[in-house]
């Protein structure tokens, strides 16, 4: 690390970094205050360069969302939906294996998939779907679900534990859990922005008794509301305490929240300055996490690219079907090409590598110039 590029009033925190100390809370806070930006790129490029070395990575990915039919009615969101709304949607399963089958043939290697918690579809329509999506292709991964999802199901839909249920959808086909619905930790919070969804602790524990079975997934925050920094570290510190235990997370995906068409719509959305230091700082301080994620389709492609210097190593994937943060309002592209995944990623100087859903390097099956198929509709799911 370049010692002259940091601040003095950074240095005792860069050389933490530098031995390969864990940061504490007020370390995190104190980044998150500070103006230079440059000085947290280098020390967050230094946290990824160790763990990742020069490569960035991207996944052939399909989006489903099976439904935005909803029982809850978060306040930030913009996707669901009661079924007498106009914008309402249920797709079949005929439709969705059709989707899916038709990407399989552009190479995509993950089905990742969610939906609002349906009053209605029953046990059977959920495993029939995961069992014709497994028949499509055995080798794919079906990365769905978030847990405020497998609590509904376990509770309403299946009647079942949690463990038996992640027991009977894994046998099914599912093979990754979302990380979707963390939003941000605190109780507070939660009650404004997403009152009846569950708690931190119960959006925890899903995923603790998941990586206990031996399951991955990836986690969220979704920031830029109302949240206070402090509430950002905290909940930055329960996934980090997570990931101690259970070691389950492969990867990290925050997103800046978008405020265009909700009732929290007189926030003002989050800056690229505050995406990247959010960016940043995550990298320091999840020391227990080998990836981050830059979600393009919230913060843009270019924008994305960027981050590759404020310690991303990965850009997602090509998506091919997006729908929640654009129902919100996102003008970004609901889909990108291999093409173009990787020559962004060159352009940043970076070495670009296909993962799968678990971030393992892949042997390159497309050539550069391959695309995907046009999206059939916009649609958007959490990472």
């Amino acid at each position: 690390m370049n010692f002259s590029l940091i601040p003095t009033d950074l240095r005792p925190i860069a050389e933490k970094i530098e031995g390969r100390q864990r940061l504490s809370d007020a370390d995190a806070l104190e980044l998150f205050h500070s103006k230079d930006l440059n000085a947290l790129g280098v020390m967050a490029s230094a946290v990824r360069e160790w763990k990742n070395g020069n490569v960035a990575t991207y996944i052939l990915n399909r989006y489903i969302n099976y439904s935005n039919i909803c029982i809850l009615s978060c306040q930030f969101c913009a996707f669901a939906a009661k079924k007498r709304d106009a914008h309402a949607f249920e797709r079949s399963i005929d439709d969705i294996v059709a989707a899916v089958g038709e990407s399989l043939a552009f190479g995509i290697t993950e089905v990742h998939m969610v939906g609002g918690l349906h009053p209605t579809l029953d046990k059977n329509w959920y495993l029939t779907l995961l069992h014709r999506l497994r028949a499509l292709d055995p080798n794919i991964t079906i990365k769905a679900f978030t847990a405020i999802e497998i609590r509904h199901l376990a509770q309403r839909i299946f009647k079942l534990s949690i463990p038996d249920t992640l027991a009977i959808l894994r046998e099914a086909g599912l093979g990754a859990l979302t990380g979707g619905g963390a939003e941000i930790f605190d109780p507070e919070v939660r009650d404004e922005l997403c009152r009846g969804k569950e708690s931190a602790e119960e959006w925890l524990d899903v995923h603790r008794l998941w990586h206990n079975m031996g399951g991955r997934s990836t986690c969220t925050m979704l920031y830029g509301h109302i949240e206070t920094l402090e509430q950002r570290v905290d909940h930055l510190r329960q996934l980090r305490e997570l990931q101690d235990e259970t070691h389950g997370f492969t990867g990290f995906v925050p997103f800046a929240f978008e405020p265009n068409t909700t009732i929290l719509a007189h926030v003002k959305p989050a800056s690229a300055i505050e995406q990247l230091r959010n960016l940043a700082v995550s990298r320091i301080y999840l020391d227990n996490f080998d990836h981050i994620t830059a979600y393009w389709v919230s913060m843009g492609l270019p924008l994305a690219q960027v981050s590759l210097n404020y310690g991303v190593d990965d850009l997602h994937g090509t998506i091919m079907e997006e729908k929640i943060f654009h129902m919100a309002g996102a003008k970004t592209p609901q889909e990108q090409t291999v093409e173009t995944l990787e020559h962004v990623i060159r352009e940043a100087g970076r070495e670009p590598v296909q993962r799968d859903s678990y971030y393992r390097h892949l042997p390159k099956k497309l050539p550069a110039a391959a695309t995907v198929p046009p999206a059939v509709e916009s649609e958007l799911a959490y990472a």
